[in-house]
């Protein structure tokens, strides 16, 4: 297959929402193929009917469009090669799995479960190292088992695995080779009773007919691929390239799963994350581009992934480094594209603004959005951040703010002095309200750290804030002055509440 052109695929079962695992599969196979001017295939591995809806399907496909994961063949997009949903392939597997009864490379089995249980425990009792199906059917009269098929007897179809079959070896892209001994292979079942087709027949079928020549994918399959080479073998197609990619372990070194937080993408999303970092940040568990970059856009992952830089070690999830990174994507943009993309979606969904609220006062924005940017670690800390500025003119004083601030001795003196020089300045903007607060501690004979947290909890109701001047350059002069002549009166009654 070196000389045919890349095709991957990711195959999710929509049996529940897409997770992180498999969320960084799709960006390998994504990758890989853009890297290699290839064709990546989305598929719906839906044919377990009693698991697999149509809702979940549905997240899965909002998962990969906010990823930014575009697929050449798949739903909503077609191809030459669907459908792209396997309940919809139930007749190709028929046709492929009848082939093989024809071609003696696949036989009826009618063992019942309890003969099959049977057989294990004779297996067990005489210490047989091969305790799988002891292949009671495998030489049946073809003429007699078409006859019982014919019946309505019960059965399932069985891959005939040859028994002169030498090991399996399985060259792997990630893990090298792997080599599988065929005489631990039992003549596996490829279609059930009731006739549906099982997973290791199906994705063979599928990748085959859909000319896969990669198949990047968890190492938790790895264990399936022999059992693969064999569908393979039996059918006559070319064995694809497989890489399989090592699992993401949580913090305390066990499998990801929801004792560490949240798992799926779309919990990322809506904490808000930014879709680019994410895909950076996932890349980066178990690939690396040079063993030193961190920042990876999704250009230069498209252009330099390569299989022979993943690692075969697991990968340890660390949101801290999430949140780094995301934090780096925000920092890179500008102001008017953080306000756009990050600022007035979050205050939009938390009712304190309407679309277009940036267009509409684009200048007030890139202020706002100069400050947050470097404390911004996702989207979700924005509500918090900018509390003190939708609090009118009377805000929230915390508890602490009071105590520690304004309940202390020349406060009151402090917010009069703060007010009016704020009430005579020309121009009411950051550089403006800093130099016109600078020289008032010491005029008043008091040291910066109680004047400024006396002004600051006055202004924002916190001892914690955005930098001071630019948090009262976005409030604005009436709303400034207005919140200072509060706290005031609030000093002079003795209480926060007042």
């Amino acid at each position: 297959m070196k000389d045919t052109a890349v095709r991957v695929r990711f195959a999710p079962s929509p049996t529940g929402k897409l997770h992180v695992g498999g969320a960084r599969t799709a960006i390998y196979n994504w990758a890989f193929a853009r890297a290699n001017h290839g064709t990546f295939i989305l598929r719906i591995d839906d044919t377990d009917p009693a698991r697999s809806t149509k809702e979940n399907e549905g997240v899965i496909l909002r998962a990969m469009r906010w990823l930014g994961l575009d697929w050449d063949e798949g739903p909503g997009v077609g191809g030459d090669h669907g459908p792209y949903k396997q309940a919809e392939r139930l007749d190709i597997y028929r046709e492929a799995a009848e082939r093989l009864v024809a071609e003696g490379r696949a036989y009826p089995c009618f063992c019942t479960p309890e003969q099959l249980e049977a057989d294990r425990e004779a297996a067990r009792e005489r210490k047989d190292p091969f305790q799988g199906y002891q292949g009671r059917c495998r030489d049946l009269d073809p003429a007699e088992a078409r006859r019982r098929v014919e019946a309505g007897e019960p059965h399932v179809l069985r891959i005939k695995v040859p028994r002169d079959r030498g090991d399996v070896v399985v060259r792997d892209a990630v893990h090298g080779e792997v080599t599988f001994n065929a005489r631990e292979l039992d003549d596996f079942v490829i279609v059930r009773s009731d006739g549906t087709p099982t997973y290791n027949f199906c994705t063979v079928v599928d990748d085959a007919l859909m000319g896969i020549t990669h198949v990047i994918r968890g190492d938790d399959h790895l264990s399936n691929t022999p059992r693969q080479v064999m569908v393979y073998e039996a059918l006559g197609y070319p064995v694809p390239e497989f890489a399989h990619i090592s699992m993401i372990l949580g913090a305390d070194g066990k499998k990801l799963s929801k004792r560490h937080g949240a798992t799926s993408v779309e919990e990322y999303r809506d904490a808000g994350y930014d879709p680019e970092a994410f895909v950076n940040y996932l890349a980066l568990l178990g690939w690396s581009l040079d063993g030193e970059t961190t920042i990876v856009p999704r250009e230069v992952l498209a252009r330099e992934f390569s299989l022979d830089h993943v690692s075969k070690n697991p990968a340890t999830f660390d949101p801290a480094k999430l949140d780094w990174i995301n934090g780096r994507y925000y920092e890179a943009m500008d102001d008017l594209e953080f306000a756009r993309r990050v600022l007035e979606p979050a205050l939009v969904a938390a009712g304190r603004e309407e679309r277009g609220c940036v267009e509409a006062r684009p200048e007030w924005f890139s202020t706002l959005a100069a400050i947050l940017k470097p404390r911004t670690k996702r989207a979700s800390d924005v509500e918090g951040l900018t509390a003190f500025l939708y609090s009118g003119d009377t805000p929230q004083i915390e508890e602490k703010a009071w105590t520690k601030a304004l309940a202390k001795d020349g406060a009151a003196e402090a917010l009069a002095a703060a007010r009016a020089a704020l009430e005579g300045l020309a121009d009411f903007d950051a550089g403006s309200v800093d130099a016109a607060l600078e020289a008032l501690p010491e005029e008043l004979g008091t040291n910066k750290r109680k004047f400024f947290a006396a002004v600051r909890a006055a202004e924002t109701g916190s001892l914690v804030s955005p930098p001071l001047g630019a948090s009262i350059e976005l409030l604005g002069r009436a709303r400034g002055l207005a919140r200072l002549d509060a706290a005031i009166a609030k000093v002079a009654a003795g209480s926060r509440e007042a």
